[in-house]
Parts: C-alpha cells; structure tokens; sequence
C-alpha cells in the first residue's frame, strides 16, 4: 500500500472519530448552554459538579465497548473469526449487565455522591434533580457509548459518527423544548441527554444488526476469560475517558475552599470547551486504534509505524488549532453559557493558563492510546492516572503555600505536562525495545 493510501485510511477512521468525540463533549456544553441562559450561575455549577457522575456512566461503555472491540480486531486480524465473535458477545453481555447495576446503584447513592464531589444546600438539590433522570437512562448511555468502538472496529467510522450526530441533534432540540419552552430546568436538560443517547444506541443497533454483528452467542466457559480480558483492557480506555472528569472533582473540591461558587462556575465555563478539546485528541487515538491493533496483529511494523507518526502529528495539529480558537474567542465564553459579568471576566483571564498543556495532552492522548491498541495495558494504566495523581498532590502543596485559588489552577496544568513527561520517557522504552526485536 503506497503512502497516499496509507494517509487517506488514516483519515477515513480517525476523522469521523474526532467528530463523534467532539460532539460527545458537545452534550455537556448544550446542557450548560440551555440550564445557565434559564437559572444562571447557579444552575451552571449544580451541572458541573453533577457531570462527573455522567461521565461515569459513558466512559464505563467507552472502556468495555473499546476493551472488546481492540482483541475483536486482534482477533480478526489473526484470521481466528470465531474469538473474534466471542469478544463482541462477552462485551454486549458486559455492557447489559453493567447498565443495570449502574441504574440501580445511582438511584440509591444520588446525593450521597453528589455530597462527596462538593455539592452542597441549592447546589446539592438542584444535581439530585438532575442526576435522578440520568440514573433512569444510564443504560441507553452505556449501552450506547459502547456500540460506538465496535462499529468503528467494523468499518463503520462514518456510521458510528452519523449515530453520534443524530443523539446530538435529538439533545439540542429537547433541550430547548425542556429547559426554555417547557421551563422544566436541569431536569428537563436530564431528560434531553438521556433521549439524545437512546437515539445514538438504537441507530448503532441498528447497524450491527444489519452486518450480521450483533451476537450473545458465547459458551460459558469461556465467559470469565473474555471477561477479564475486556475489563484489563478497558480500564485504560476508561480511564481516559474519565480523566478530565476525575480533574474536574479535584479542581471543584478545592476551589469550593479557596474561592467558593464563583471560582466552581469559572471552572465549569473552562471545563465544557477544554473537555471537548480533550476528547477531540482522545478521538485521534480511538480512532486510529482500529488500524495500529490490525497492524499489531498482523505484525505489520512498518504499518505501525505510520500509523502512529499520522496520529501525532494530526493530534498535535488540531491542539494548536484548538488553542488558538479559544483563546480568542476567550471573551465570550461566559455569555455564551450565561454566566455574570464577574464571572465572564474571570474566564477570559484564566483560559490561556488552561492551554498551555494542551498540546502535551495530544502527545499524552494518543501514546495511552497506542499501548493499550497493542496490548501493553500496564503502561496505558500509568498515563491515564498520573495526571490526576499529580493534580491532587500538587494541589495540597502549592495553594496553601505560593497563593490559594490561582495555584488550584497551576497545578492543573504542571499535573498534565509531568504527565507527558512520563508518556514520553515509557514511549521512548518501548520504542527501544521494539528497535532491538
């Protein structure tokens, strides 16, 4: 294959990748857009701190969706059909069986959970409200976020980006009818979210029923393998999905110390563009992963190679370019989601601080990507929890010491390039190790 071709299927998965990531994040900004232009500031950060539980929820389907559909492409890059089916039906089992005990649990544990990330009186009522519908979908969301890698591993990219589009189109058009027509709030913003995610399940349905793809065939014995297999490889992919949420509870909880519900509703503007950037570089490593795990499998290094140079090199483009427009456009951010004047002015101030790590973020993305797409799991581990690891032991130390709330922000951003860092030196052994097989 010439490298034209090579370039030109790159593209072919991994741009309707970004595009379905991106708009996943886009979920989130609608919600806010809709509930902070209805309440305010308030109903601004009762979604923020209610988020990470949300987040929950779609990563647990992006870590076993993405966990059964790497060794699906393993498997059938090793011509063995019938493991390769075995790994679809061990996942959509797992997925079912998972959506359920997620309903039930939030159900019960709402604001216990909610107590825990920070919410508090108004706050607290108001992520119970919300959370209380989310728990009633979860399953259209986990069943749905899981799908999506399956069809992308089947050659369905632009399928699964059509799927994604059409939940997003069905979330913006309820949010409106809910949140401005009908005034039912950050409820109504709920019932949106879930909807829009049953419309993505029931398309990506659709399609692997159409394909012939969509099993539950699987003998038992061989369920605890498949099983353990899926869950060890979708702890990283989770874990990713996962990261800037895990961030988003650290920087709340200290912010809610060091500078109360403004500093929350700061963050909460900042959060909903700077994930979307996240999840666009995480949508360069999803979505070239069905082509470095085919190359792995047919032990096709050069392949590999190529792969992986196209990745960095376009996850590194779309972060520069995604930090020049929101630096920008930095002045607006706080109207467009409502927020006060203080607030807005706070946002325009503190967002170029947020940039500066993103493009050590590409790098980050899409190195966690590549281990776990060729089985090295350990590695994909350390980078996906040492940025939060390093976020929280750097927040103990530097706000108290060197100047409250501005040192919550700072240590955000040392705690992701420390992170590249450690990317780059595990690449660089890997990369080694390789060159002396």
């Amino acid at each position: 294959m010439n490298q034209t071709s090579d370039v030109r299927n790159f593209f072919k998965y991994v741009i309707p990748s970004v595009l379905s990531f991106a708009l996943s994040g886009v979920y989130t900004i609608v919600d806010g857009f809709f509930v902070g232009n209805s309440i305010g500031d308030l109903g601004l950060s009762a979604v923020n701190m209610a988020y990470p539980i949300v987040a929950v929820i779609q990563a647990l389907g992006t870590g076993i969706g993405m966990g059964g559909a790497i060794f699906y492409s393993i498997k059938k890059a090793e011509k063995n059909e019938t493991e390769a089916r075995e790994f679809t039906a061990g996942a959509l089992w797992l997925l079912i069986l998972s959506s359920g005990i997620l309903t039930v649990g939030i159900s019960f544990l709402n604001g216990r959970l909610l107590g825990m990330l920070g919410a508090r009186e108004e706050l607290l009522l108001l992520g119970e409200e919300y959370i209380a519908v989310i728990a009633i979908g979860a399953a259209l969301q986990v069943i749905g976020t899981g799908l999506v890698p399956f069809i992308r591993n089947h050659g369905g990219s632009f399928y699964a980006m059509v799927s994604m589009i059409a939940g997003f189109i069905t979330n913006m058009v309820l949010d409106y009818v809910f949140v401005w027509v009908l005034e039912q709030g950050v409820a109504g913003a709920s019932w949106a979210t879930i909807i829009g995610q049953g419309v993505t399940m029931v398309i990506a349905l659709v399609y692997l029923l159409r394909k012939k793809q969509f099993t539950l065939e699987i003998p038992v014995s061989k369920i605890g393998k498949v099983w353990g297999t899926v869950v060890r490889t979708g702890i990283a992919p989770f874990g990713l999905a996962m990261s800037p949420n895990i961030s988003l509870i650290i920087i709340n909880r200290f912010s809610m110390s060091y500078g109360g519900e403004a500093a929350i509703a700061v963050y909460a503007c900042i959060a909903y563009v700077s994930c979307i950037l996240d999840l666009i570089l995480q949508g360069v490593g999803d979505g070239s992963q069905p082509l470095i795990s085919q190359c792995y499998g047919e032990k096709n290094r050069d392949g590999l190679r190529s792969v992986r140079r196209l990745a960095y090199s376009f996850a590194l483009a779309l972060s520069v370019f995604g930090c020049a427009v929101l630096f920008l456009t930095r002045g607006g951010l706080g109207v467009l989601f409502g927020a006060s004047g203080q607030v807005n002015g706070e946002i325009a101030k503190i967002m170029p601080i947020f940039l500066l790590p993103v493009p050590f973020a590409a790098f980050l993305r899409v190195t966690t990507a590549n281990f776990y797409a060729t089985e090295k799991s350990g590695y994909s581990y350390i980078l996906t929890f040492t940025e939060p690891v390093f976020m929280l032991v750097l927040m103990l130390v530097l706000p108290p010491l060197l100047g409250g709330q501005v040192m919550i922000w700072w240590s955000a951003v040392c705690a992701r390039v420390l992170a590249a860092v450690i990317a780059m030196v595990l690449k660089m052994c890997v990369d080694r190790r390789e060159m002396s097989l």
